[in-house]
């Protein structure tokens, strides 16, 4: 489950950033701690990994990002340098929240091109929720918690002594895929009223975000509402409007956005900062008619950017040979998943380039 400044400005912005950006992509792990974790984790772990891309410095060797079982990759994540030397300057953050059941690593097609351009990406696994380790009910349906797992992740990038000279958490970015995007939205500042969700779903019990979802087939709305309601989850679930927004967010790039039913109308037009969004026109997941389109009608000057016969998973990383053998809907495309990759990394670009100059 599934944003124009004056030229004076640009004339004097930080060296980091007038300076051409490394070609070259590190990448670094780390993890960080949220009491929430324990709760959707199955091992009721309280970390959260994270993955960060980075500035690297020239020369470096860099390896591809593979996902799946070892020499049977069944998707190509982009590629990187484990641990490389960072390239010197101070860059601007980017906080990037996976789909339902997806990763860190599968968004890397993004994040690595971001760091390219000379962005910190720092990218979560959000537990229970993630395609490495169990799926729990806690992990799908607290999803507001997904952005205490970006905030503590930040947090744990600004205190390391490698990164941290190079971080500028003063020019930060949210960015969200699916459910990520309602994470992206949450963490923005957006407060979720759970109970217009469940209102819509059971007026519109075919929409995508209402229905079973590939990764986690048995989580009907009917066991997601029983879940909710019992001793375990009820006090997490009765906080759900708890404001969790990361302070100094300075744009917003949302790709398929889903769950945004669960935002007033009003709790998104007052979003502050500039807010970009691309979906793919066939999305049947996270239909843009009930989400990514009601986000331009709430708040003002939303970029809205709707692709052509691209589908919600065209948004995953590139599929092997054997990945699109396997896995079926999830590799199956009727667009250039390229064309899409690249029209998203060119719209985010542009966002984040208008946003921190």
């Amino acid at each position: 489950m599934p944003y124009t400044f004056f030229l004076l400005t640009c004339l004097f912005a930080p060296l980091a950033w007038a300076a051409a950006p490394s070609p070259a992509v590190g990448e670094t792990h780390g993890v960080a701690h949220t009491p929430s974790a324990a709760v959707r984790d199955a091992g009721h772990s309280d970390q959260v990994r994270y993955t960060v891309w980075y500035p690297a410095q020239p020369g470096v060797q860099q390896q591809p990002l593979a996902i799946g079982p070892p020499g049977a990759p069944l998707f190509v994540a982009g590629s990187s340098a484990v641990d490389a030397p960072v390239a010197p300057g101070r860059w601007p953050v980017l906080l990037l929240s996976h789909g339902n059941g997806g990763s860190a690593r599968m968004m890397g097609w993004f994040g690595t091109a971001l760091a390219q351009s000379g962005y910190v990406v720092v990218a979560v696994d959000h537990p229970g929720n993630n395609g490495v380790d169990a799926m729990t009910e806690a992990g799908g349906i607290l999803v507001w918690n997904r952005a205490d797992d970006l905030a503590v992740a930040l947090t744990a990038v600004q205190a390391d002594p490698v990164l941290a000279p190079h971080v500028d958490a003063g020019r930060l970015g949210l960015v969200g895929y699916s459910a990520g995007g309602f994470t992206a939205l949450v963490a923005a500042g957006a407060r979720p009223d759970m109970s217009r969700l469940a209102a819509f779903c059971k007026t519109s019990p075919k929409d995508g975000v209402c229905m079973p979802q590939a990764e986690n087939p048995e989580m009907t709305l009917e066991r997601r509402m029983a879940a909710a309601s019992t001793p375990e989850l009820a006090p997490w679930v009765a906080r759900s409007a708890e404001d969790r927004r990361i302070p100094s967010v300075r744009a917003v790039f949302l790709m398929a956005p889903a769950i945004v039913q669960a935002f007033e109308p009003g709790e998104l037009a007052q979003l502050e900062a500039p807010l970009s969004v691309v979906v793919g026109e066939t999305d049947g997941i996270a239909p843009p008619a009930s989400n990514s389109k009601v986000i331009a009608e709430a708040k003002d000057n939303v970029q809205l950017q709707v692709l052509p016969l691209v589908g919600h998973y065209d948004f995953l990383a590139d599929c092997t040979e054997l990945g699109r053998e396997r896995l079926g809907k999830l590799c199956a495309l009727t667009a250039d998943k390229q064309d899409t990759h690249q029209a998203t990394i060119q719209q985010a670009r542009s966002l984040f380039d208008s946003a921190f100059r």
